[in-house]
């Protein structure tokens, strides 16, 4: 079976195939040993497949494969002091920073204008579900195959400089976002069908990416602005936060 380097971990995917295989190849572990232990096994059995698509026959085998393989690594990672972030999450001189928010707010087309405004400084780390990881007590962010339909990701892990919860506005704003609306918003964009203990974990994590990585709430239109207002605000609170 092959492994894979996701987020820092040894992860094994058995029987793995289709989107699932096309896009983890680029997280092909270099150390290929059986004998190595995995630190996350995935094993996405037929019956799983079958069950769900039984339940909503609108998504094929294929994508229920994808989509359970990354809702079992996500539910694992928990162990390891790592959650998701449905976000779009884009690194520029080295830190990355994430636009999370419901589908269909624009966080995409907003990292896409970074990608414009920076060239080559940037690049984008996931665009559907970065892994954020505590990591020897610094907050990271790390590329999953997990990344989308256009599978826009990187496999790399970098510092998190920020993450911004974006609304559409007609005027380019943004603040420090307010602590009782930040716990609402990054708990509805992240695993919650968990058992009591996890849900523990869980608040663990939560707690350790709120004392040490700036949150904002970030209100934008489609301007080259928006870039300048959300970066210039997110660069220095991580500096002041280093």
């Amino acid at each position: 079976m092959p492994f894979y380097d996701i987020a820092g971990l040894r992860v094994e995917i058995k029987n793995n195939k289709g989107r699932t295989l096309r896009q983890s190849k680029a997280y092909l572990a270099d150390n290929q040993d059986p004998t190595l232990p995995a630190d996350i096994v995935i094993d996405i059995t037929p019956e799983r497949v079958q069950a769900a698509r039984e339940e909503h026959p609108e998504l094929n085998s294929d994508d229920w494969e994808y989509m359970l393989t990354g809702s079992d690594f996500y539910a694992r990672l928990l162990g390891y002091d790592g959650i998701l972030l449905h976000s779009s999450c884009i690194v520029v001189d080295g830190v990355a920073y994430a636009f999370s928010a419901d589908s269909g707010t624009g966080k995409s087309t907003h990292t896409q204008l970074w990608l414009k405004r920076f060239g080559e400084r940037a690049y984008m780390l996931n665009d559907d579900k970065p892994a954020l990881r505590d990591i020897d007590g610094k907050i990271y962010a790390c590329g999953t195959p997990w990344s989308g339909k256009h599978d826009y990701s990187t496999p790399v892990i970098v510092p998190l400089g920020g993450i911004c919860f974006l609304e559409r506005s007609e005027t380019n704003w943004i603040k420090p976002a307010d602590t009782k609306r930040a716990v609402y918003n990054i708990f509805a964009q992240t695993v919650r069908n968990l058992g009591p203990n996890a849900m523990n974990k869980l608040f663990d994590v939560l707690e350790a990416i709120f004392e040490k990585v700036p949150l904002w709430e970030f209100g934008c239109n489609i301007s080259p602005e928006a870039v300048d207002v959300s970066y210039n605000a997110m660069k220095q609170g991580y500096e002041e936060q280093k």
